[in-house]
């Protein structure tokens, strides 16, 4: 049996023994035979921008803090050169209130929403491609050994996913080395949690790939775009909606990567091909991650 990899250079990464997190559950297996399994736990945080409540969320419950920052800069709501005076965070009412210098009000963004096929049922504003007009992604080269190098690295991470199941991974990398990895159970969180982290620590995005094991849809692309990260790196597949927007702003897509295997569909001249494929060890079978439904 293969054995996982450490989380040594990683900032964050997961932490599949923090309590909360899941818990044990009873039940039979396929023979009738008693069974007890970890299974994810799920939570609502409710998040505030100054006095203006905009959204509960359903998550694990770690990193609330970056959940919040990401999720309101994903949507629009703070500027990239935000102020903020204030991220409180209060664990008893599952509440986060993000507090800015400027005064805020989106009374009438919050009535325009777009349900997402984010598989915990995600939510956008109806004005999601604002801030797309005009965008140019930095054309930054993606050498195809940092692709295999990823793979393999995240894969044998200890995370919630190894453990319990049920759950989505997002890891913000530089090259072939993964900085950041977060866990929750829609992939628009993780992602979201990426996205306050960077803001919080007011990390240059122009360098980076964003790495998920989640289909590269509409919301993915545009989230990645918005952060200014221009590479998008999934496990799973796409949507032809999310291949155009790619296109538009000159995000590099690769997707269903996995083993030797992987699909680029936009960006495909910024690819250099320094990996011989049939050298990369195929993806053992523990590790081999179902796509999202």
């Amino acid at each position: 049996m293969a054995r996982l990899e450490t989380v040594e250079g990683y900032r964050i990464a997961p932490d599949p023994a923090r309590p909360g997190l899941t818990r044990a559950v009873s039940g039979l297996d396929q023979a009738g035979q008693p069974i007890e399994i970890s299974v994810v736990e799920e939570r609502p945080l409710t998040i505030y921008l100054n006095r203006q409540e905009i959204v509960t969320a359903m998550t694990i419950g770690d990193y609330p803090e970056y959940l919040a920052l990401g999720f309101l800069r994903n949507q629009g709501m703070l500027r990239p050169d935000e102020e903020i005076v204030a991220v409180d965070f209060d664990e008893e009412v599952e509440t986060v209130v993000v507090r800015t210098a400027r005064e805020t009000d989106y009374e009438e963004k919050l009535q325009k929403k777009t349900r997402t096929s984010g598989c915990a049922v995600g939510t956008v504003f109806g004005d999601m491609m604002e801030g797309l007009e005009g965008l140019n992604l930095p054309r930054t080269q993606v050498r195809t050994s940092w692709l295999y190098a990823l793979s393999s690295r995240i894969n044998r991470t200890p995370s919630l996913y190894l453990e319990a199941g049920a759950i989505h991974g997002t890891v913000l990398c530089r090259a072939d080395e993964p900085l950041v990895y977060m866990e929750d159970v829609g992939r628009h969180n993780a992602v979201d949690k990426i996205a306050g982290w960077m803001m919080a620590e007011s990390e240059p995005a122009e360098d980076k790939i964003l790495y998920t094991t989640g289909r590269l849809t509409s919301e993915m692309v545009i989230k990645c775009a918005q952060m200014g990260i221009p590479v998008l790196v999934s496990r799973s597949g796409f949507t032809a909606w999310g291949v155009e927007i790619a296109r538009q702003v000159g995000l590099t897509v690769i997707g269903r990567l996995r083993g030797q295997r992987f699909v680029c569909l936009a960006g495909e001249e910024r690819l250099l091909w320094d990996a011989d494929p049939t050298a990369v060890p195929p993806e053992e079978k523990k590790h081999r991650r179902k796509s999202a439904q």
